[in-house]
């Protein structure tokens, strides 16, 4: 009965694995890894001294901070904000309309983002209509990370809040009439009995971030990262993606 699973994680974990090997190579595609000249570790002091890797290091390291920070708490916020409603239709559709954004490609949201936000999008065009100056969104190095984050937030927590209502529901109910019976408010009602309810899958969501912080990023950066420039938009994800893309560097 163990044998499909272990065939499985032998032949799509390990045996990839083995292609690891391009990382003490100057890899090229077209002659593939055993053709490819091998360079030992010249790769590695090329990622620990190219500033531009360096660069994109930092902005992946800032970017998954503000993630965690102000992403990773939303759906769980939303969940309880909306296990907390009585009205049942109303959670279902506040929860539906929420959920909506998860299921738009970047592409459509990025677009969405610069007819809002960009030099001649609807913002600056409401603020020159008033007599005030244009604000420098889409452009602007200062503020991207933190937009990026945003726009994370508005796509993804509706999505996340699912897994969450699903915990809220396994706890029983008895034990917030108890809490109640014993004088607890809505406040220690959340601490002691919905947050310890909770605490698993939060854990286990908390790993799968820490997990994710060499891809944050990825298309959703990368369709942006024109705007501002690599310097403030390059992460570790989208260096990648545009180092296989351009010619491979040759070895010394």
């Amino acid at each position: 009965m163990f044998l499909p699973c272990l065939l499985y994680l032998i032949i799509f974990q390990l045996v990839p694995d083995l292609g690891d090997v391009i990382s003490f190579e100057n890899y090229l595609p077209f002659i593939g890894f055993i053709h490819s000249q091998w360079v030992g570790f010249d790769n590695f002091g090329y990622l620990l001294t190219d500033s531009s890797v360096l660069q994109a290091a930092k902005n992946t390291g800032e970017l998954w901070l503000l993630q965690t920070i102000f992403y990773f708490p939303a759906p769980i916020i939303l969940a309880l904000i909306l296990n907390g409603l009585i009205d049942s239709k109303l959670r279902r559709a506040i929860q539906s309309l929420v959920t909506l954004p998860h299921f738009l490609a970047w592409t459509v949201i990025v677009t969405l983002y610069n007819q809002l936000f960009g030099r001649l999008g609807t913002l600056n065009q409401l603020l020159q209509a008033a007599g005030a100056r244009p604000v420098d969104v889409v452009t602007n190095p200062a503020i991207f990370k933190l937009m990026m984050t945003a726009q994370l937030i508005w796509k993804e927590t509706g999505w996340g809040t699912i897994i969450y209502l699903a915990a809220l529901l396994m706890i029983d109910v008895q034990l917030y009439e108890a809490a109640a019976v014993d004088g607890a408010n809505w406040l220690r009602r959340l601490w002691h009995v919905t947050m310890p309810g909770m605490v698993f899958i939060i854990s286990l969501f908390l790993i799968l971030q820490i997990g994710q912080l060499t891809t944050t990023g990825g298309e959703q950066v990368l369709l942006q990262r024109d705007a501002v420039g690599p310097r403030a938009a390059d992460t570790l994800y989208t260096l990648s993606l545009i180092h296989i893309s351009e010619p491979t560097r040759q070895a010394e």
